[in-house]
């Protein structure tokens, strides 16, 4: 799906559909009004006979209407102007792109409200890119028969008064967005015996080769041996595949400048109890010893050990994003991940980032209270903390490995998925974390 933006006049643009605004109680948005003059107060008609109520996420399709040269034209219920928040914007602009996906249009025109009300016209611009590429997504290419593709293929965004330039950044960085959410997707949403160790390490590869600044380096089982990753391999040995590292470097930075380093699990299928015991001892990268406990508490234990090797980066910051705990879906269920910091200033950075993406993230406590609840007899630590305060023990684990840098963890087993007739990947937290890097650029 391509985007771009546009100033123009709704009503002489050449369109498959134009989407406008109308507030709950009839009042129009401003580029309604033009449409509503250009088509002899047609709308104002319909919405004075009670065809369109303008409540919040509401829809009315319309063909052909006089002196119009758009083929439809959509009205998208905007509701009370006082209650046009973050999350009614985002509904809104989910139901629009539902009803324009329901249309055979092949483009559209959505007119950004510039009324004065709602958020900024660049986040609006920045939630309607991810609302339309939401709608367009596929998850069935495994299936014999796979869905007809999306129809809607070109989406402008068009103001009425403001000029449409400035909205040029919003499009670009919300495309790249979508990009990586929709590849997120895919491989969250592929089977364990399809997207394997050595499938996810050929995507890797295929992004470095098809980006000049990204290099992919591949850790194989005897790389891992030799760096002492016992804590990882000893997950791994339930599978007859074999493990990877895999880490990709993006160079856009000065060489001075320290990186960051994001951090995942990268498991493909979960081995842990396959291969782990309880009352196992294994020896970290770090050289820490884990008492193995629950053998369902794997993630950590591959998590441990690649950020032990983190640290060889010389990071400024790392940020680790794992579906870790079931307990964070207890405490936050699927609206916000968990956040756990040992630097005050990054915890901020990134609940910042995550209300301006609307991806959001709470910090949860890691107090030395709780480290105590990992206490073994026979080794370091064991894996888990008890069921009192799950996520939490899980986040202290974590960072008895992350004493040299500046480090985060985000549990995202909440927000990571959808469950029931829609579920799937999610793509999050890609707009997160890309909304944290791209304000660390601008600082």
């Amino acid at each position: 799906m391509e985007f771009s933006t546009k100033q123009g006049s709704p009503e002489k643009l050449k369109s498959g559909c134009v989407a406008v605004g109308v507030f709950e109680g009839g009042k129009l948005s401003a580029a309604a009004q033009v449409l509503d003059k250009a088509a002899q107060h047609a709308l104002s008609d319909l919405i004075a006979r009670g065809d369109m109520s303008g409540k919040a996420a509401s829809t009315l399709l319309l063909h052909a209407v006089p002196g119009i040269v758009a083929e439809r034209v959509l009205l998208v219920g905007l509701g009370k102007a006082s209650e046009l928040n973050n999350k009614a914007s985002v509904e809104i602009l989910a139901a629009a792109f539902k009803a324009l996906h329901g249309t055979p249009a092949k483009d559209a025109a959505l007119f950004i409200t510039d009324d004065g009300v709602g958020k900024d016209a660049a986040w609006v611009v920045k939630q309607a890119v991810i609302a339309a590429a939401d709608g367009a997504y596929r998850s069935d290419s495994l299936k014999s028969k796979p869905s007809k593709a999306a129809t809607l293929k070109h989406v402008t965004f068009a103001t009425l008064n403001k000029p449409a330039a400035p909205l040029k950044q919003a499009v670009d960085q919300a495309a790249a967005i979508v990009h990586g959410m929709a590849l997120t997707k895919d491989l969250g949403n592929l089977p364990g015996n399809i997207c394997t160790p050595t499938y996810l390490a050929a995507k890797g590869l295929a992004l470095a080769k098809a980006h000049k600044r990204i290099k992919t380096t591949v850790l194989e089982e005897k790389d891992m041996k030799k760096l002492g990753m016992g804590s990882f391999l000893s997950v791994t040995r339930g599978s007859a595949q074999p493990p990877k590292l895999i880490t990709l470097e993006y160079s856009g930075a000065d060489k001075k400048q320290k990186p960051i380093v994001l951090v995942g699990k990268g498991i493909t299928f979960d081995t842990g109890g396959i291969s782990l015991k309880p009352g196992d001892i294994v020896t970290s990268m770090s050289g820490q010893t884990i008492e193995i406990l629950n053998t369902d508490a794997e993630g950590r234990l591959i998590l441990c050990d690649a950020l032990t090797y983190a640290a060889r980066f010389n990071p400024d910051t790392v940020i680790d994003i794992a579906t870790l705990t079931g307990a964070c879906v207890i405490a936050l269920g699927y609206v916000a991940s968990g956040l756990f910091s040992n630097d005050d200033k990054l915890a901020k950075e990134l609940i910042a980032a995550g209300e301006q993406s609307h991806d959001r993230v709470w910090q949860l406590p890691l107090w030395d209270d709780y480290q105590s609840l990992l206490d073994s007899n026979f080794a370091d630590m064991q894996n888990i903390g008890g069921r009192a305060g799950g996520t939490i023990t899980a986040a202290c684990f974590l960072s008895r490995f992350t004493k040299d840098y500046r480090w985060a963890h985000l549990d995202i087993a909440g927000t990571a998925n959808k469950s029931g007739k829609d579920k799937g990947a999610t793509g999050r937290p890609v707009p997160l974390l890309t909304q944290y890097l791209i304000n660390r650029t601008t600082k």
